[in-house]
C-alpha cells in the first residue's frame, strides 16, 4: 500500500462540498450519528482555541503529558508535508493502512452528503481516537471556535484560548470582539479554561461567555503568571512557583504558550516530569524551525536556513522579535503568502529586521498570492524586494551575493510544507 491510497481518498472528500470552509455544526452531528458517536468515547480531551500558538501550546502540553508517562491522541491542522500528521495516535502519527482504512469507512458512512473536506477529516480523527486506548485527546480547533468541527465535545478536561488577534475576518467577523465570541464557543459548563494574555476587547468577550455558561477562567496575569528571568522561565499560581529552563522553541512568544502549557498542566496532574518536559521536549515544525539538513541547506552551506509558517500580523510581531534577539547578520526573507492574509500587516513588523525580501508564488496552491503582489508590498513598506520562479532560485540568488545571509522563508503554512516535502525528497 502506497500514500497514494489515503491521497485518492481525501481528493474525493474534497468533492464532497462546494466550498472548502462552511461554518455549521450541522454536517458533524450527521456523520457522527452515522458513526456512532466516537466523539463520546474519547480520553479526556483538552481542547485549545486561539489565532496564534495553539499548535506550539498544544505541542507543550504534549510533550508535557508524555514527560509523565501518559499517552495522548493529538488532532492538529493544516499538515505540513502530509495528512498524516494530523492525527497522532498514542504518540505515532496513524499509519497509512490505517487512515485509508478510516477514511474508507467515514467516506461511507458519509453516504455522498453534502460535507467539508475539514468536518469529514475531523470525524476520521475522532473515530481513530475512540478505538485506541489513550491517556489524553489533544484537539486543536481549525478555524473559529463555535461552529469548528472539533466543537462537538461535551465535557472536555480543559479548554485553552490561546492569544486572539485579527484573522479569518470573512468567516469569524471584522472586528476583535467578534473573532472572540467565536473563540470563546469552545467554553462549556464547569470545564476550566486557561486563557493567555490577550486585548482586553478579547478578554472582555471571553470573561461574559464564560459567566454565561458557568466556565472558570484561568486568566493570565490574574490567576497565573510567567515570565522570563536571567535566562529561566519562571511559572507561578496559586498552587507555587516553579523555575524551568526556558522553552526549546524559540521566540519570546513562547514564554506565554508555555505558560498556557502549564496552567493546563496543573489542572490536569498528570504526575512528576510533566513541566520541565513540556518547555524542554516539545517539537513543532515551521515554527522559527532552524533548518540544518535536507536538500535545501545543502545549497546555501554557509548560510543560516530557518523556515516559519506564521502568516497574520501577530505572527509577524512574534518573527521581528525572534529575529532582534539574534547576532547580527545579514538577513533575507523568502515569502510566500496566501491571498486571503493581510500581507502588509505581517511584513510590516519585518520590514526594519530584514535587509531584502524575495517572492515565491506558493507552489501547487491556487490561493497564492502571485510572487509579484508579495513583492510590490514589501517594497511599499520600504523592504528591497524581488521575485524568484521557486524557493530553490531565491537561495540560489540570496548565497551568490551573501553566502553568510541569515535567510528566513515564511509567510504561509502552505509554503513550509512544500518547502519540507522538497527538503526531504
Amino acid at each position: 500500500m502506497t500514500a497514494r491510497t489515503s491521497d485518492a481518498i481525501l481528493d474525493r472528500m474534497m468533492a464532497l462540498h462546494p466550498k472548502i470552509i462552511d461554518l455549521t455544526l450541522d454536517r458533524m452531528w450527521r456523520i457522527l450519528a452515522a458513526l456512532d458517536h466516537p466523539e463520546r468515547d474519547l480520553p479526556p480531551v483538552i481542547h485549545i482555541a486561539g489565532t496564534n500558538g495553539k499548535g506550539s501550546t498544544l505541542a507543550m502540553i504534549r510533550a508535557g503529558l508524555e514527560g509523565a508517562g501518559k499517552s495522548v491522541h493529538a488532532y492538529t491542522s493544516p499538515h505540513l508535508a502530509r495528512f498524516h500528521e494530523r492525527i497522532r495516535l498514542s504518540g505515532t502519527l496513524i499509519s497509512e493502512a490505517a487512515l485509508t482504512d478510516i477514511l474508507d469507512e467515514c467516506y461511507a458512512a458519509n453516504d455522498g452528503g453534502n460535507i467539508t473536506y475539514f468536518e469529514i477529516t475531523t470525524a476520521a480523527a475522532l473515530l481513530a481516537f475512540s478505538r485506541k486506548p489513550a491517556d489524553y485527546t489533544l484537539l486543536e480547533v481549525g478555524l473559529g471556535g463555535r461552529l469548528d468541527a472539533t466543537n462537538v465535545i461535551d465535557a472536555p478536561a480543559v479548554t485553552v484560548i490561546t492569544p486572539i488577534s485579527m484573522d479569518h475576518e470573512q468567516f469569524l467577523g471584522d472586528t476583535l470582539s467578534k473573532i472572540a465570541f467565536e473563540k470563546a464557543g469552545i467554553l462549556k459548563r464547569g470545564v476550566p479554561c486557561v486563557v493567555t494574555r490577550q486585548h482586553p476587547d478579547a478578554l472582555e468577550v471571553i470573561e461574559r461567555q464564560a459567566a454565561r455558561v458557568g466556565a472558570p477562567l484561568l486568566v493570565q496575569g490574574e490567576h497565573w503568571h510567567v515570565t522570563q528571568e536571567r535566562g529561566r522561565l519562571v511559572y507561578q499560581d496559586e498552587t507555587g512557583l516553579r523555575d524551568l529552563p526556558l522553552p526549546v522553541l524559540p521566540g519570546a512568544h513562547q514564554i506565554d504558550n508555555a505558560g498556557a502549557a502549564l496552567a493546563a498542566l496543573r489542572i490536569l496532574q498528570p504526575g512528576e516530569g510533566a513541566t520541565e518536559a513540556a518547555v524542554t521536549r516539545a517539537e513543532w515544525p515551521a515554527r522559527m524551525q532552524r533548518m540544518k539538513s535536507g536538500a535545501f541547506p545543502a545549497l546555501v552551506p554557509q548560510a543560516e536556513l530557518w523556515l516559519d509558517g506564521g502568516h497574520n500580523p501577530a505572527a509577524g510581531e512574534a518573527l521581528a522579535q525572534v529575529l532582534s534577539t539574534l547576532p547580527p547578520r545579514p538577513t533575507h526573507l523568502i515569502c510566500g503568502m496566501l491571498n486571503t492574509k493581510d500581507i502588509s500587516g505581517y511584513l510590516r513588523p519585518l520590514a526594519g529586521k530584514a535587509d531584502a525580501l524575495i517572492a515565491v508564488s506558493i507552489p501547487g496552491e491556487a490561493a497564492t498570492l502571485p510572487a509579484e503582489d508579495t513583492a510590490a508590498q514589501a517594497a511599499a513598506l520600504g523592504l528591497p524586494s524581488g521575485t524568484a520562479a521557486s524557493v530553490k532560485d531565491a537561495l540560489l540568488s540570496i548565497a551568490s551575493s551573501e553566502p553568510n545571509a541569515r535567510i528566513l522563508i515564511c509567510g504561509s503554512l502552505y509554503l513550509a510544507g512544500a518547502v519540507l516535502r522538497d527538503n526531504d525528497a
